[in-house]
């Protein structure tokens, strides 16, 4: 089993950066697939990035690519999300989410754990 645990959040300018960070319990979270998702209110969760349990593989959604960055450092059980040129619509919860399941790793669904989520505000 994986705990997960999300900070970094907060409050930007538009234009600004951030940085993510998800901290992770459990011996086995090298052999997890790692995703960051986010929600925005009354809006569906949706797929930001994820990153493979080697490292070596990264995906992102259309909307933050070139933007956002995934990486992940298996030695110390985390995983981190750089959000630059941050954007008002980037304002959601985001949420760090881990998965060892085949299938695709855009789809929330196929993710086994879930953090608390952490804030992320933009302002115009």
């Amino acid at each position: 089993q994986v705990q997960l645990v999300e900070s970094g959040g907060g409050l930007v300018q538009a234009g600004g950066s951030l940085r993510l960070s998800c901290a992770a319990s459990g011996r086995t979270f090298s052999s997890y697939t790692m995703g960051w998702f986010r929600q925005a209110p009354g809006k569906e969760r949706e797929f930001v990035a994820a990153i493979n349990w080697l490292g070596g593989r990264t995906d992102y959604a259309a909307s933050v690519t070139g933007r956002f960055t995934i990486s992940r450092d298996n030695a110390k059980n985390t995983v981190s999300l750089q959000m630059n040129s941050l954007k008002p619509e980037d304002t959601a919860i985001y949420y760090c989410a881990a998965k060892r399941s085949l299938g695709s790793t855009t789809t929330p669904g196929t993710y086994a754990y879930w953090g608390q989520g952490t804030q992320v505000t933009v302002s115009s």
